[in-house]
């Protein structure tokens, strides 16, 4: 069928874009440094048809995303995490898959700890599925921002500050294009090897002026003081640049609480429910009631303290060591609830992000979460 069908055109869509989209919600640049995240395998220029959202990559995930039309895949966890020493087709688990991305023509992108740690990423999605309100990050990381204050002449303001904005300043939380403006005026004199573009050479000049703040993330300093000296019109800019040290966008594992107070008995049965797991380790806690509750997505023990300080009930992770159940028993409900378990879920606000996003751009483009399941850990039952 034509594209243009009923009178309906579908835009063609490449990997990068879909790479933008994600990258501007969970950036690469907050993801943990010995990760290895983003393009995994094949072209970012690729023309995509479908997507398929996975935790990790398997042959089965091929399969399904082979059946389902689709050539870019996402996955959670990174098929490359060590620097490859060779490509062996004859043993090498990870050797035959990436083959096989490359004969099908399929890009594959991760999304790994900058995901853990974005808002809205997998620790918040946990937190939903557990049905918490007032949702926020159990351990806010430190500012990685600077703010940027630079004068311009008034009847430029407008085309600096979307300069700013488009080279990604002014974003505080879920808010773009954010900006505290003062009047004011500035004054100068240029010199005999001055150009000024406004005023003369060699004349004190009085110029009416704002002074615009913005927030700029660490590693959109260099893009956005490039924007803006190209924006600006002015030949010398006049602009102050310096870190900050207040609470950052971006953190570790989320904190909230059950709408009403659960048993413990009650809550272990909700935690089986909610997260769709029947076998998980715990240890107790001398409270009797439930009501604050940290969660972290994946291996988050290294946060029990936070969840302790923060004075939560209960703690929800995985990978949790037998020593670290002995220095929570008789703090807080600490649960071990499964590393597959507690991550599988940030998949739906993956694809609820990625369906917007498609949607707005009238793309034909499907997406699909895997229909199996890649956990390897099987439990036994006598």
């Amino acid at each position: 069928m034509h594209p243009d069908y009923f009178g309906v055109h579908f835009f063609c869509m490449i990997c990068k874009e879909i790479i933008k989209y994600i990258e501007e919600w969970a950036p690469k640049e907050i993801a943990w440094q010995k990760d290895n995240v983003g393009l995994q395998i094949g072209s970012v220029d690729r023309k995509i048809k479908n997507i398929l959202l996975c935790l990790e990559l398997t042959n089965e995930v091929i399969d399904d995303a082979i059946k389902k039309g689709c050539n870019l895949i996402v996955s959670h966890h990174p098929l490359l995490f060590s620097p490859l020493k060779r490509i062996d087709l004859q043993n090498d688990k990870n050797s035959k898959l990436i083959e096989r991305l490359i004969k099908k023509d399929i890009t594959l992108y991760s999304a790994h700890t900058n995901l853990d740690f974005t808002k809205g990423g997998v620790s918040f999605e946990l937190a939903k599925v557990l049905k918490l309100k007032n949702i926020d990050f159990l351990s806010r990381a430190k500012s990685n921002q600077y703010k940027l204050a630079v004068f311009v002449p008034a009847e430029y303001i407008e085309k600096v500050a979307d300069a700013i904005f488009e080279a990604g300043g002014g974003k505080i939380g879920g808010y773009n294009n954010c900006s505290f403006r003062t009047s004011g005026t500035g004054t100068f004199k240029g010199s005999a090897n001055s150009n000024p573009a406004i005023g003369e050479m060699g004349k004190y000049e009085k110029v009416n002026e704002v002074k615009l703040e913005v927030l700029v993330d660490s590693w959109k300093v260099k893009q956005v003081l490039a924007a803006l000296f190209k924006s600006h019109p002015y030949e010398e800019v006049a602009y102050d640049i310096y870190p900050l040290e207040n609470s950052g966008n971006y953190g570790a594992g989320a904190i909230g609480e059950l709408e009403s107070p659960l048993s413990k008995t009650d809550f272990l049965k909700f935690i089986s429910t909610q997260i769709k797991v029947k076998n998980f380790r715990y240890v107790d806690c001398p409270k009797n009631k439930i009501k604050k509750v940290a969660v972290c997505g994946g291996a988050g023990s290294d946060l029990l303290n936070e969840a302790i300080y923060a004075n939560a009930d209960a703690f929800i992770t995985a990978d949790i060591k037998y020593h670290l159940f002995h220095d929570a028993k008789g703090k807080i409900l600490l649960v071990d609830a499964g590393h597959y378990e507690t991550e599988i879920h940030s998949l739906n606000e993956l694809k609820r992000r990625l369906t917007h996003f498609i949607g707005i751009n009238n793309s034909n483009i499907k997406i699909f979460k895997f229909n199996g399941s890649t956990n390897p850990i099987i439990f036994y039952n006598n």
